[in-house]
């Protein structure tokens, strides 16, 4: 499975602090904002990623990550000339994706839960047997967002939700239950993306391309409840708030949220001396000793 992360857009609610850098370099606490979305993908056993961004912010990124080798990973880059819809990203990826079922992930998302990790794990295995699938958050102004209707199983069964429709920022939610910046699709899904028209506001929408999924019955979701938190973190509100829960999480726990190089190191994808090296670049920071106390073995998860 290869993934997407697409980290284009001027960030124009963040200004003045997106006047000259990319808004997913942004500090969440004591990390770029990238690192959590990558993170994520990391999680679901993605090593992969096309990084898409703007061209003034593409060799900041490569510049932060490289090829991805520190973190035993792959990682390439595309420019998105400007931003005409989140769907466009299936286009630009196309010879990247190849004949790949493919995950992305918006480049201001920040997911966190236990149990992330399995529900990520039956999204690949869903793309892999051919349905896409889209995760929900229960929010209490949907509007704001696309919006999917749900018929759950019997008995309230989460892992046997039915989609009904999906809507993007509907005036009258059928739903609380808004589709986060988070989707898996399996081989095909460029060609699908080629297909979605251009709607009112001039954009490829991401929710026209889950609508022809849902129309061809190949449209699933996981719905993210309670224990779980997502954080779109592009205006100075949900900004705040995201460097307020990780911070929380980290002095109260003890352990780092969202670290790649830890990620890698213990999924085996890099070895005990790559992971002393990147604590090396990270010198005394905190974050660089949260590494070497992951290879010093003194943190227990």
């Amino acid at each position: 499975m290869k993934g997407i992360l697409l980290a284009g857009g001027a960030g124009t609610r963040l200004y003045p602090l997106t006047l000259v850098t990319s808004k997913q370099l942004l500090p969440v606490y004591n990390k770029p904002m990238i690192y959590y979305p990558l993170s994520t993908l990391m999680l679901a056993r993605i090593r992969d990623v096309l990084i898409i961004s703007t061209p003034a912010d593409t060799p900041r990124i490569r510049e932060l990550f490289g090829d991805g080798a520190a973190l035993g990973m792959h990682i390439s880059y595309a420019v998105q000339e400007k931003p005409e819809g989140l769907a466009q990203a299936f286009t630009i990826g196309r010879d990247f994706i190849g004949d790949d079922s493919c995950a992305m992930i918006l480049g201001d998302n920040i997911f966190y839960g236990n149990g992330l990790y399995h529900k990520l794990e039956r999204a690949a295995e869903n793309a892999g047997k051919g349905s896409a699938t889209i995760f929900g958050y229960y929010v209490e102004d949907p509007q704001r967002f696309g919006v999917m209707e749900l018929e759950k199983g019997i008995g309230g069964d989460e892992k046997n939700i039915r989609v009904l429709s999906v809507e993007e920022k509907p005036k009258n939610p059928k739903s609380n239950y808004a589709v986060v910046g988070l989707y898996f699709y399996p081989p095909g899904v460029s060609d699908m993306a080629d297909a979605v028209q251009p709607s009112a506001r001039g954009e490829l929408e991401i929710t026209t391309l889950n609508d022809m999924y849902l129309h061809e019955g190949r449209l699933q979701a996981e719905l993210l409840g309670r224990g779980f938190t997502w954080i779109d973190a592009g205006t100075f509100d949900s900004l705040r708030r995201a460097t307020d829960f990780v911070y929380m999480i980290e002095q109260n726990q003890g352990m780092a949220i969202s670290a790649p190089e830890e990620i890698a190191y213990r999924f085996g994808w890099i070895s005990g001396e790559q992971l002393a090296e990147s604590a090396e670049r990270y010198g005394k920071s905190p974050y660089g000793e949260h590494l070497r106390a992951v290879l010093e073995d003194r943190i227990v998860l």
